[in-house]
């Protein structure tokens, strides 16, 4: 009984020390963001492997996942005859759920982990090490670069994501169903509410990006050789 006590403070215990340590690093990465401004440079070359890379990967995932859920939603409308109400279904469950979320889990998948693993070899090979010795910060030279690219990144692929997820939805309505394309765009474009709709699904996607990208950089910084 003391032993499953003592194990459960010592497990509490280095769970509060690790969020404390990521916390910490959160700090010194935020404080390393202004100076990115005058090196933008670091910070496109990291938009290149964290958002570029990533882009034929949401476009395949948001076409194929637009499609379904253009057939889905519209064997359920027809049901009521408000097949013309397809392009409504299909953009805001896109761009206020979907987008953001799908496009998130994506994102953690392929730059999350491929930024663990870079940090970390670096971390393991002594790297980042070196830089300190030569009076060079790696979180502001390093990490807070791939911090900013992941934040920027993220929203302009949950965009990308939702634009070719709605015009996945279309192709199925339209081309495959024989839903009117008028009244698919138009009844999309009546219905969907810029500060409603469009920019709560935005600051999703940003708060997946800064925690996902935050949680990736830490693990690989916190790794142990």
């Amino acid at each position: 009984m003391i032993d499953m006590i003592r194990g459960l403070g010592r497990w509490g215990l280095a769970t509060f020390e690790r969020l404390g340590r990521g916390h910490l690093f959160l700090i010194q990465i935020l404080a390393g963001i202004p100076e990115l401004f005058l090196r933008f440079s670091l910070v496109i070359q990291q938009l290149f492997s964290v958002g570029v890379l990533s882009v034929f990967l949401i476009l395949i995932s948001g076409l194929f996942v637009g499609m379904v859920l253009g057939l889905q939603g519209y064997n359920t409308l027809v049901d009521f005859g408000a097949e013309e109400s397809l392009g409504v279904l299909v953009s805001l469950s896109l761009v206020r759920e979907l987008g953001p979320v799908v496009s998130a889990l994506l994102f953690a998948g392929r730059a999350g982990s491929a930024l663990t693993a870079e940090i970390g070899l670096m971390k393991s090979t002594e790297q980042l090490s070196g830089m300190e010795m030569m009076a060079v910060d790696p979180i502001r030279r390093v990490i807070a670069p791939r911090f900013l690219a992941g934040l920027i990144s993220m929203p302009l692929l949950a965009a990308l994501f939702s634009a070719v997820g709605i015009y996945g939805g279309f192709l199925v309505g339209h081309g495959l169903l024989g839903v009117d394309d008028g009244a698919f765009w138009s009844q999309m474009q009546v219905k969907t509410d810029w500060y409603g709709d469009v920019l709560n699904g935005v600051i999703k996607s940003v708060v997946f990006g800064f925690v996902i990208t935050w949680i990736a950089l830490f693990e690989g910084y916190d790794a142990t050789p």
